[in-house]
């Protein structure tokens, strides 16, 4: 297959970023709608979080699955189907009149994020892994579609829900999905030889269930106790599963995961600072929209602009300031600058008032998060996925994704129990509901703390420095097989 063309490789790019933007967006852009889903369909404050999390254990679980299907089948192939999936489960959770089909529909957005995400990826590294300047920038626009969609998506739920209604949080999608579908094959690459090998089916709903359960476990810890039989049960089971898993992937001639992947300098300590990024940028969006509604009083549209500062900062930061930071100090300096600096952020987000203000309460801590989170996701992504070799470029795509996505799933389950142990499940009392807001700012910030330095412990340093720092992400990246 002949390289594409520049104005080619940059209409991909256009539509794999579209993939982030899209896949990230749906996790955030249920946030302002979340009191108007509740009061429709009847959600508790504790059960609200899973109408997040079933999109995200989906996501989560399946991302190895849709890694290794389009190692297989193409990822253009499976990048298309993910679109198609997705428009299904967003008309599911549109048109839903109770709690039970709610969460089946964002399960079915989820199943065709984990499609999208590390097809999309493994696409990139196809079209732009031999141009190393190329590479390079597409990361940065690629890493900046996540939080433009992160909180674009917060901003745009707040225009539809306020001016619309809920529903059209999830049908936005549609006819995004349909542009992308019809546009795929004019300019995503396809084609090349046949990969040969089997789908570990096993092993794809045995780790999807052990997240599964492992957060369902931390959900309802607070409502029915950490020490009560169930709670254990099925954290116990959860650790069972996972065993599980690994033993599957020991054992399989061709398991979803080849465990000895995680042996490539970088790769597992570049996913443990993905994992726990996740961990705690995910808490703090979650229970900011809640605080900007449930305390300070903000209806759905003021909610979702007053964090379009953040998407502004985030964007400016992994455009224009992270890849040359990256070429001066290495990726391994700036994932643990930006862990460190989320976790100021979050800390400082903690000492949010009852009787507080935009301007005095969220603004400038969230600013000092959102530099955080810029500076750290586009260093460990890059670190994460070039890596591997280049048949398994799709699973090192998927890998990277579960981590984030994971971390994200059992950060928000976790800060969640610890914001209703201190209150946050008290509506209407605005004390109350700031001290377990507090409490989950604080734990996220420990979160991002505890990232900042096991990277400073287990990432390598690049191995020359100056002009060549950035040289672990500027390699030619593997581009995958049969794509």
């Amino acid at each position: 297959m002949s390289a594409p063309s520049s104005s080619r490789r940059s209409a991909a790019l256009v539509l794999i970023a579209a993939g982030q933007f899209v896949v990230i967006m749906d996790t955030s852009i249920i946030g302002v709608a979340l009191p108007g889903i509740q009061a429709d369909l009847g959600f508790s404050q504790e059960a609200l979080s899973w109408v997040f999390n079933a999109y995200v254990v989906a996501f989560g679980g399946l991302l190895l699955l849709g890694g290794r299907l389009a190692d297989l089948f193409g990822a253009r192939r499976v990048f298309s189907t993910g679109w198609v999936v997705l428009a299904t489960g967003s008309v599911v959770a549109g048109i839903a009149g109770s709690e039970g089909v709610e969460l089946a529909g964002r399960a079915l957005q989820g199943v065709g994020a984990a499609l999208i995400a590390p097809s999309g990826l493994a696409l990139l590294m196809t079209i732009f892994g031999a141009r190393p300047r190329e590479l390079t920038r597409a990361l940065a626009l690629y890493g900046a579609a996540a939080p433009a969609g992160g909180t674009a998506g917060v901003f745009l739920g707040g225009v539809l829900t306020q001016y619309v209604s809920w529903p059209w949080v999830f049908y936005v999608n549609i006819p995004i999905a349909l542009a992308v579908v019809l546009a795929a094959p004019a300019v995503l690459p396809g084609g090349g030889r046949a990969v040969r090998g089997s789908v570990d089916v096993i092993g794809a709903i045995t780790v999807t269930a052990a997240i599964g359960a492992a957060v369902y476990g931390i959900v309802r810890a607070p409502e029915v106790g950490w020490a009560s039989v169930q709670t254990w049960a099925v954290l116990a089971g959860a650790l069972l599963l996972l065993g599980v898993f690994l033993v599957v992937q020991a054992v399989r001639r061709e398991p979803l995961v080849r465990l000895s992947i995680f042996r490539t300098p970088n790769l597992a300590a570049a996913n443990l600072a993905q994992l726990l990024l996740g961990g705690a940028w995910i808490p703090m969006w979650f229970f900011l929209n809640l605080y900007l509604q449930q305390v300070l009083g903000y209806s759905a549209f003021p909610a979702g602009a007053a964090l379009l500062p953040m998407t502004v900062l985030i964007m400016v930061g992994m455009i224009a300031i992270v890849p040359r930071a990256i070429g001066r100090f290495g990726p391994q300096r700036m994932t643990v600058a930006g862990l460190l600096v989320l976790g100021a952020g979050m800390g400082w987000l903690s000492l949010v008032s009852p009787s507080g203000s935009f301007v005095v309460d969220v603004l400038p801590a969230s600013l000092v998060a959102a530099l955080g989170m810029a500076l750290a996701f586009i260093p460990s992504l890059g670190m994460a996925i070039s890596a591997a070799r280049p048949e398994e470029g799709g699973l090192a795509a998927g890998i990277v994704n579960t981590s984030y996505q994971v971390g994200s799933a059992l950060g928000l389950a976790v800060m969640t129990a610890v914001a209703a142990s201190f209150g946050a499940t008290r509506l209407g009392d605005g004390v109350a509901l700031t001290s377990g807001f507090s409490a989950a700012f604080l734990g996220a910030g420990v979160l991002a703390l505890v990232g900042g330095l096991a990277a400073a412990a287990t990432l390598r340093a690049p191995r020359a420095a100056g002009d060549q720092a950035g040289q672990e992400i500027d390699q030619p990246a593997p581009a995958p097989s049969g794509h």
